[in-house]
């Protein structure tokens, strides 16, 4: 494994479980995330949304700590505790002072190790789902996302979504879920990375304490990898504005074209400077929501524009939105793509002062055999080309894309 080592430190236990640590001396506090590389694409049909719903569950309690009393000395270290999931990774993290962290990594480790999954916690879990479930259906650009991915990735388990159905929840028994947390929470899926006032020593003597099964035990499937379907997909329901997404297939998360990706994606529709914010919202007021954004995965990538408009805006917007990405395949300023090299670098740079932040790109290990640190992205964002840019957005602009167009029932 390359490690740029000015930026963090790793290692890999006997277990499978890697540790990844950068060490931030002069902050008062430390990020800690578990991450575990399974996500919804992994689910079979039938286990759609287990994923999900077993990082709800751990947090019920423990073998020895009630749901209660976990919760309590959670909220008691004074940070925070959260989770998410993923098409594909699951991640529990919390943020505490540097003195607590010991405590805090041996309590999020005990919720995944030993959790009590209770059926009558489960039971109530369920219905708090479903309530979520209920506010993706409520929030039109959520649903209309959804309802998109499910085209793109048509037939493949990357459609699902991460939350999966009400039907499939329903038919969840706590032993499924144990089950499930004993097929994938093994050594070889783990990495436990941390930022902030931390000494990697420290954080393998205490992982090393943790009893993660082996790797030679773990199951996992060969993820297969999605077709990206193009065409126009063209739905109604009950809402106030017209909605747009339009995808086109791009690079996966190891590309060594991300930088040139970035770069396209910011000065396209990364910031209120960028080509669709200015042309379709600031001259022409024809949405207040319009951007654009890249999505990459272990063996796909989709490059995205998103609009919301009036619905009596919608055909005028889809004309300017067209004819833009027809200019910008002509060709864009050299300008352009020097501003956004200014914006990105600005942000990577930003970046190394959050511990949070720091985390999380160390969670990146678990998809790519080579990270670099922000200041080695930023050298490599301002080594990429005009020319670079330029192809990369005539290439992928001119292919054929999916466009989901979603429109108020009366309109």
């Amino acid at each position: 494994m390359q490690i740029d080592n000015r930026f963090f430190e790793h290692s890999t236990l006997d277990n499978g479980v890697q540790i990844a640590s950068r060490n931030l001396p002069n902050a008062q506090s430390i990020a800690i995330g578990i991450f575990i590389d399974v996500g919804s694409r992994d689910e079979l049909p039938a286990q759609a949304g287990i994923a999900h719903a077993l990082e709800h569950m751990v947090f019920k309690g423990t073998d020895q700590l009630d749901v209660h009393q976990l919760a309590e000395r959670l909220d008691g270290l004074g940070g925070h505790a959260n989770a998410f999931t993923s098409k594909e990774r699951t991640c529990f993290h919390t943020h505490v002072l540097f003195e607590d962290w010991q405590e805090a990594l041996d309590l999020i480790s005990d919720m995944l190790l030993n959790p009590a999954l209770p059926e009558d916690e489960w039971q109530r879990e369920r219905e708090v789902i479903f309530a979520e479930m209920s506010m993706v259906d409520d929030n039109p650009d959520e649903w209309v996302y959804e309802q998109h991915i499910s085209q793109v990735f048509a037939g493949h388990s990357m459609a699902a979504p991460v939350l999966g159905s009400q039907q499939t929840l329903s038919n969840f028994s706590v032993q499924d879920l144990r089950d499930y947390l004993n097929q994938h929470y093994r050594g070889g899926n783990v990495l436990i990375a941390a930022a902030g006032r931390i000494k990697h020593d420290d954080l393998v003597a205490q992982v090393s304490n943790s009893a993660w099964s082996a790797d030679s035990s773990a199951v996992k499937s060969k993820r297969l990898t999605p077709q990206i379907h193009a065409g126009k997909h063209e739905m109604t329901r009950q809402m106030e504005q017209a909605q747009v997404v339009a995808s086109w297939q791009s690079l996966n998360v190891t590309s060594p074209e991300k930088p040139v990706a970035w770069l396209a994606n910011q000065l396209l529709g990364g910031s209120m400077s960028s080509i669709l914010f200015r042309e379709i919202r600031e001259k022409r007021g024809l949405a207040y929501s319009i951007g654009s954004h890249l999505s990459t995965y272990t063996d796909s990538g989709l490059f995205s524009i998103s609009a919301s408009t009036m619905p009596e805006q919608l055909e005028p917007c889809l004309d300017v939105l067209q004819d833009t990405i027809l200019d910008v395949c002509q060709g864009v300023s050299t300008d352009m793509v020097e501003r956004a090299k200014r914006q990105l670098t600005v942000q990577f740079r930003m970046s190394m002062d959050a511990v949070e932040g720091s985390m999380m790109q160390l969670g990146g290990l678990l998809d790519d055999k080579v990270i670099y640190s922000p200041l080695a992205w930023t050298d490599k964002v301002n080594a990429v080309t005009h020319k670079q840019v330029q192809t990369f957005l005539s290439e992928h602009l001119q292919a054929d894309a999916l466009w989901t167009i979603a429109k108020p029932y009366d309109k």
